[in-house]
C-alpha cells in the first residue's frame, strides 16, 4: 500500500481525508516523527501549502501533502481568508469564529466561501488541486460536528451547517473534499498499478 503523509496532526481534519483517500495508507506528522512548527508567513494559499509540503518532504523523503484553507467573507473584503487560523490573533477556534459573527453584526450580505488548496509532493515533483465551496455566514453557531468555522457556514443548497452535516455529505460538497477528490483522481493510475509514478 502506498504511503502519502498529511501535513497535519489535526485528528478532524485526518478523519476527514482518511474517508476519501481509499486505499492509501494516511500518516501524520506524529506518525513520522515530525514536531517542529512550520512558519505560514506568505499571502496565499498556495505558498503556504508548499511551504509546509517542502519542510516535511526534506524531513521524510515520502510523498507528502499539505493543505492550506480558510474562510473569505464577502463583507469583510475576503477576511480571513489566509489568516483564517489566527484571525483573532491566535490559534482558537472560538475567538475566531466569534469574531467574524462580530464582523457580521448588522451587515444583509453574509455570503462566504471556504477554499482549499493542497500542494502535493509526489515522488519529488510538485501538484497542486483547489476546492472552493460557496455558502453564507449564519447568525450563531449549530451543530457539533467539524471545526473552524463550520458551525456558523451553511453551504450553498443546503439547510445545515458544515458542523451539522453527516461527514460523508460534507466530504461532497466542501472546499477540502473537493480539492482531495481531485488530488486523488490524479494519483488513481499511479496507486492502481501500485507503482510510485503518477502516468
Amino acid at each position: 500500500m502506498q504511503q502519502l503523509v498529511i501535513a497535519s496532526n489535526n485528528a478532524h481534519k485526518i478523519s476527514e481525508i482518511k474517508a476519501l483517500v481509499g486505499d492509501i495508507e494516511l500518516l501524520s506528522l506524529k506518525d513520522i516523527g515530525f514536531t517542529e512548527d512550520i512558519a505560514e508567513p506568505f499571502h496565499t494559499f498556495e505558498e503556504n501549502a508548499l511551504a509546509k509540503a517542502s519542510a516535511i518532504y526534506k524531513f521524510c523523503d515520502k510523498n507528502v501533502f499539505a493543505d492550506d484553507s480558510g474562510i473569505c467573507v464577502h463583507a469583510l473584503g475576503g477576511a480571513p481568508g489566509v489568516d483564517s487560523a489566527h484571525f483573532s490573533g491566535e490559534r482558537d477556534d472560538e475567538k475566531n469564529l466569534q469574531k467574524v459573527l462580530a464582523g457580521l453584526k448588522g451587515q444583509e450580505d453574509r455570503r462566504a466561501f471556504y477554499k482549499a488548496v493542497i500542494c502535493l509532493v509526489w515522488d519529488g515533483e510538485v501538484y497542486y488541486f483547489e476546492g472552493i465551496c460557496e455558502g453564507k455566514i449564519i447568525e450563531e453557531k449549530r451543530g457539533e460536528g467539524g471545526f473552524g468555522y463550520d458551525p456558523i457556514f451553511i453551504p450553498d443548497g443546503y439547510d445545515l451547517t458544515f458542523a451539522e452535516l453527516p461527514l460523508r455529505v460534507k466530504n461532497k460538497v466542501s472546499h477540502r473534499g473537493k480539492a482531495v477528490m481531485k488530488m486523488v483522481e490524479y494519483l488513481s493510475p499511479a496507486l492502481s498499478e501500485g507503482e510510485g509514478e503518477v502516468e
